[in-house]
């Protein structure tokens, strides 16, 4: 049969059906769809923006630990020279406690970094966005304190902080050791609350006085970070010459942590998925049922010559034309809902709240209590400023083949009805 007639056929039969099943099935495919990408993209903006912060700001792609302090500026040449390295910056930290003016003591991680740190970093630098003051540790008395620990400690630009560390303090001969007194220069916000309640970063040469026991680590960052074994290899083969040295990955690093998001996307896109399943078997019990009405036509065409691959081919391509539809469409409106969530969302909140400040009217005429304006993730619940989104092209494949194939899968099983029937049979009485 030629590929024109089969074509011919097949539209007809999906456009001039007996029924709005066709329109049921394209519109449950696009909403699946949609729903995916967009569930898929909101997701990966808040787990991505974890990571990215865990990785751009604390563990690093690659550490350098337990190594000769004398070596370092070797060590940082030798690991600035593996192809895909961006950056080797060294640092210190410990656990201290901070004092300001209106709290007791407030527990803090502190991380000595050189003051050029953020200009070696850049990656890191991008990941601190400053609300008051910049990255200045040129001043050794210099400190930068995470938001809401600037909050905490009741804390602004200018003002003096006390650190004190309880291991310098007990590890020292002089009662002095171990304390110092700083001024914030800068107050810096990571949008990962832990960083933000509970880090602080001062210069390099100031960590010996308050802790002279921390280790001393060299933080690498590589251009993409899924490369980290290509370059740990070859870290490690020019690394040979030195004993000791401990090389380790991200992948080493919060790796329950990582493990668990990994999983809860997972499973997310099988519940999600499973909207594709139902409208799979609508399509199936919908072209099955157009087998059984059509039983007289495809007797007729298989009269005529037609094949049984041929007469299958038809209801195949409506099941195709049905998925393609149906995945294109809500790839279509998931990609512009995805690619602006906060308008999305802003809409949402205004189109909810202009019904209850209805209902509070009617409600405030009848003597009833008020409601409250709604707020989708509302900034007093969650420690966000807006709602992240990140599109990644091969899952948005993914998810419009998923929604396609299971269309196109589901016309193909019903087909096979429509291949098996004799002309003979179905003539007869005709």
């Amino acid at each position: 049969m030629k590929l024109s007639w089969i074509l011919f056929v097949a539209f007809r039969y999906i456009f001039r059906g007996r029924s709005n099943s066709p329109v049921l099935s394209v519109v449950g495919i696009a909403v699946g769809v949609l729903a995916l990408i967009v569930i898929i993209a909101v997701m990966n903006g808040f787990q991505l923006s974890f990571i990215e912060s865990i990785l751009e700001i604390s563990s690093y792609h690659l550490r350098l630990e337990s190594f000769d302090e004398e070596k370092t500026g070797e060590l940082q040449n030798i690991m600035l020279s593996v192809p895909g390295v961006k950056s080797a910056v060294p640092f210190r930290e410990f656990q201290a406690l901070a004092r300001g003016k209106r709290t007791s003591q407030q527990a803090v991680l502190v991380r000595g970094v050189h003051e050029d740190a953020a200009e070696a970093d850049k990656m890191m630098d991008s990941r601190l966005s400053f609300e008051d003051g910049y990255f200045n540790l040129t001043n050794n008395d210099n400190v930068l304190l995470g938001a809401e620990l600037a909050r905490r400690l009741g804390a602004v630009t200018g003002d003096a902080i006390t650190l004190f560390s309880i291991t310098g303090i007990l590890s020292a001969e002089d009662e002095d050791s171990g304390l110092e007194s700083f001024t914030v220069a800068g107050i810096f916000r990571t949008g990962y609350y832990e960083y933000d309640y509970s880090w602080a970063f001062i210069n390099m040469e100031k960590v010996s006085k308050l802790d002279n026991e921390s280790d001393l680590v060299l933080g690498i960052k590589i251009a993409n970070r899924f490369q980290d074994k290509n370059i740990l290899e070859q870290a490690r083969k020019k690394l040979g010459d030195y004993e000791g040295i401990k090389l380790s990955s991200w992948r080493d690093y919060n790796r329950s942590f990582f493990g668990a998001l990994r999983t809860e996307k997972l499973f997310m896109f099988i519940l999600v998925g499973l909207i594709f399943i139902v409208v799979g078997l609508n399509i199936f019990q919908a072209q099955r049922r157009s087998v059984m009405q059509r039983r007289e036509e495809i007797g007729l065409l298989r009269a005529v010559g037609g094949s049984r691959m041929s007469v299958q081919s038809v209801f195949v391509l409506d099941g195709g034309l049905i998925g393609f539809s149906g995945a294109g469409i809500g790839l279509g409106l998931g990609l512009a809902i995805a690619s602006n969530i906060p308008i999305f969302f802003s809409g949402i909140e205004k189109i909810v709240n202009s019904v209850i400040n209805l209902i509070n009217i009617i409600a405030y005429k009848l003597g009833f209590g008020l409601a409250s304006n709604f707020s989708v993730f509302s900034p007093a619940v969650f420690y966000i400023k807006e709602i992240p989104s990140r599109v990644i092209a091969h899952e948005v494949i993914i998810i419009f083949m998923f929604g396609f194939l299971s269309a196109l899968a589901a016309g193909w099983i019903a087909s096979g009805k429509a291949a098996k029937i004799q002309p003979a049979e179905v003539l007869r009485y005709e």
